[in-house]
């Protein structure tokens, strides 16, 4: 009876050139990796697994190990200098080894010595790999910095992952399929008495996206004055579309906001526009930021209309611009005084920042006792 004999061990064979393409160019579709960048990673995995593959070829200089990829072709070659006395084996080849190779070869020529790819061992072939994952994961950190670094100073929808009991600090999913990002809202940048839970979706501001080792950081915001202009864009078409213009904002985040608008048509009411039917636009945004009252007035290029608006809801009887300062004295009814200020001085300190004018606001009971020329208070 005939022995069982063992099947000789077939030779380990790489991927056809077609097969890598193939996979490459799936690879770009659904991660945005471009063929070429990983055509170089797989030359440059290729090159380190041929000079950790044996004990005699980590000396070989890696620029003297030539790489060629395409679809139809996949071979690597191992240039050295021909010699008549081999000092430095690495980069250097006998001549008469040199003309077994090409029979024509001189000395002092560079031959290309052609390496058999298919019989890298075990340890070269995971060198190989994980420089072509590496490869993977810094074109995506890179597609998703270049796409974050885009989305700056945008809104965008964030979904709570998880909060830090520690340091307060949210962090969120932004984005979608292969876009998808993890940014961090720090506790600064939280509404105050604004809580989040694991799963809720909210509005955000990008601030920033910086470069890190473990891949692109957005950073985003709640606080910031720009979130409030995002969300007027996406509730009013007239903004998105220009015919409403929003000049400045001034914003003490989760308690009141006023933001000054001008209409580019001249037959366009820009608060009534901004306020929407019943409400409903500006009341989109008191939801989405949690009750924050908005303060919505007509921009003016007179400083003393715009402080005047800027006062909301007080009513002003006048406001007179002081000589050589940017400043301004008004005068309200003494039954307005308080809302002018407005509690812990809210109002006056929100209409101050908004029209970049330093403000003091004086009863009219009181306007003769005080001289024009006192100096302005915030």
């Amino acid at each position: 009876m005939a022995r069982n004999r063992k099947k000789p061990a077939q030779e380990v064979q790489l991927c056809q050139p077609d097969v890598i393409f193939s996979a490459l160019k799936a690879l770009e579709a659904e991660r945005g990796i471009p063929v070429d960048y990983m055509v170089e990673r797989i030359k440059q995995a290729l090159v380190n697994a041929y000079r950790k593959d044996r004990e005699d070829h980590k000396e070989t200089p890696a620029e003297t190990v030539v790489v060629e990829l395409t679809e139809n072709k996949m071979s690597m070659v191992q240039q050295k200098t021909v010699v008549e006395e081999v000092e430095n084996p690495a980069a250097e080849i006998a001549l008469d080894a040199a003309r077994s190779v090409d029979a024509g070869a001189q000395v002092g020529q560079v031959l290309s010595i052609p390496v058999k790819v298919e019989a890298f061992g075990r340890i070269a072939a995971q060198t190989a790999k994980q420089v072509i994952i590496q490869g993977i994961r810094e074109a995506e950190r890179g597609a998703v910095y270049d796409s974050y670094s885009s989305k700056a100073q945008e809104l965008l929808t964030a979904t709570v992952l998880r909060i830090d009991p520690v340091s307060r600090d949210v962090y969120v999913q932004v984005g979608v399929g292969s876009e998808q990002s993890e940014a961090i809202l720090r506790a600064g940048e939280q509404i105050p008495g604004e809580t989040y839970q694991e799963g809720q979706m909210l509005r955000v501001y990008v601030v920033d996206v910086r470069r890190a080792n473990r891949g692109p950081q957005v950073c985003v915001s709640r606080t910031h004055p720009n979130l409030v202009r995002r969300l007027f864009e996406l509730e009013v078409p007239e903004i998105a579309e220009g015919l409403i213009e929003v000049r400045n904002i001034a914003r003490e985040a989760g308690s009141r906001t006023k933001i000054a608008v001008r209409a580019v048509q001249p037959d366009l009411d820009p608060v009534g526009t901004c306020v929407g039917p019943r409400g409903g636009r500006v009341g989109a945004i008191v939801e989405e930021l949690k009750g924050e009252k908005m303060d919505i007035i007509v921009w003016s290029e007179d400083p003393c209309q715009y402080v005047a608006a800027a006062l909301s809801p007080a009513d002003v009887i006048s406001v007179e611009l002081l000589p050589g300062q940017k400043a301004c004295r008004v005068i309200v009814p003494d039954n307005q005084l308080s809302l002018a200020i407005g509690k812990e001085g809210q109002n006056a300190r929100l209409a101050a920042r908004l029209t970049s004018y330093k403000i003091d606001i004086k009863p009219a009971s009181k306007a003769v006792e005080d001289s024009p020329e006192e100096e302005a208070a915030q």
